[in-house]
């Protein structure tokens, strides 16, 4: 029997190169990878006009097209993580001396406010300095992947022709989340952010989820082995692209596989998937999304996975 080629959205990384080139094969279908370059241009593709079949999916993303209606379910696979210490830049002439000194201020946000570097940046000002959130006006570069969505109204847009990094550079923000500017007045927020991220990743097991990987609901109805074989697929690639990380057979010209190799020295698994792995990162994504305004309500992490996926880890 002729398996199903599924159309699908996925980044190109060394724990998926596997898949992308057909190293590893899910046992009930076939992928049919889509040429996506930039894979964020993906998301409000999928949420939007539901164009793949499975799609990589930033996490608060999901949380919000979840809590919409859209007809797709995530699995527990989580294909990029990053530490956000390094993703707040502020300008050295806003009078700012401490995080705590955002407050009162305008703060720029890269694209959406349900951007999940941007949620993980404001938990990091909020729950390790101290930072109100609702005392910052936050100004977005662009508008949400759901567009369903109503943002806090502490929450604003960019004026027509005008850019973050030169707004901050002018000073007409204090500090902005995501971007990249080349000036010697903006500098980021936290000293050795780097560092900063690996030590709390020793020190409290944070260790941020960026992406996650869903499926039309349609087809997991139609096919009750599709998560499980979805998960074991990116399990076994996984492993190859770990094995070779740990026997340096990786080149590390790449950032993230930088990060990987630090997280496995410090945990011995940069890239865990499951529920009972991840839960930690996965109940404060969810509760960083209800404080900030991005779910109206708690969910159970159980709730956001199909029942055939929520015993998996890998």
């Amino acid at each position: 029997m002729t398996k199903a080629t599924l159309k699908t959205a996925l980044a190109a990384r060394g724990h998926t190169q596997p898949l992308i080139d057909g190293t590893v094969r899910p046992r009930t279908f076939a992928f049919g990878f889509e040429d996506v370059p930039i894979i964020v241009n993906a998301f409000r593709r999928m949420v939007r006009g539901l164009e793949f079949d499975i799609s990589e999916l930033a996490m608060t993303t999901y949380l919000c097209a979840r809590a919409h209606g859209k007809p797709f379910t995530a699995i527990p696979v989580f294909p990029m993580r990053a530490f956000h210490h390094g993703a707040i830049l502020y300008n050295t002439n806003a009078g700012i001396r401490a995080p705590r000194d955002l407050e009162g201020r305008k703060v720029g946000v890269n694209r959406g406010y349900t951007v999940t570097a941007g949620l993980w940046a404001r938990s990091i000002l909020q729950h390790e300095y101290g930072v109100d959130l609702n005392r910052i006006t936050w100004v977005l570069s662009g508008d949400e992947h759901v567009a369903e969505y109503r943002p806090p109204a502490n929450v604003v847009s960019i004026e027509p022709g005008q850019t973050l990094p030169d707004l901050l550079i002018a000073g007409e923000i204090a500090a902005a989340i995501g971007v990249q500017v080349d000036s010697p007045d903006v500098q980021p927020l936290i000293p050795n952010a780097r560092e900063a991220g690996f030590e709390a990743l020793r020190q409290r097991g944070h260790y941020p989820i960026n992406h996650t990987v869903v499926v039309r609901n349609d087809l997991l109805d139609a096919n009750p082995d599709l998560a499980r074989d979805l998960f074991d697929a990116f399990a076994d690639a996984k492993r190859i692209y770990v094995r070779r990380l740990r026997e340096g057979r990786v080149d590390m010209t790449s950032a993230n596989d930088q990060v990987f190799q630090r997280v496995m020295d410090i945990t011995g698994d940069p890239l865990p998937y499951g529920i009972e792995p991840n839960r930690q990162a996965l109940e404060a994504i969810v509760q960083y999304s209800v404080e900030q305004g991005i779910l109206r309500q708690h969910v159970a992490v159980e709730e956001l996975f199909p029942l055939s996926t929520r015993t998996l880890a890998a």
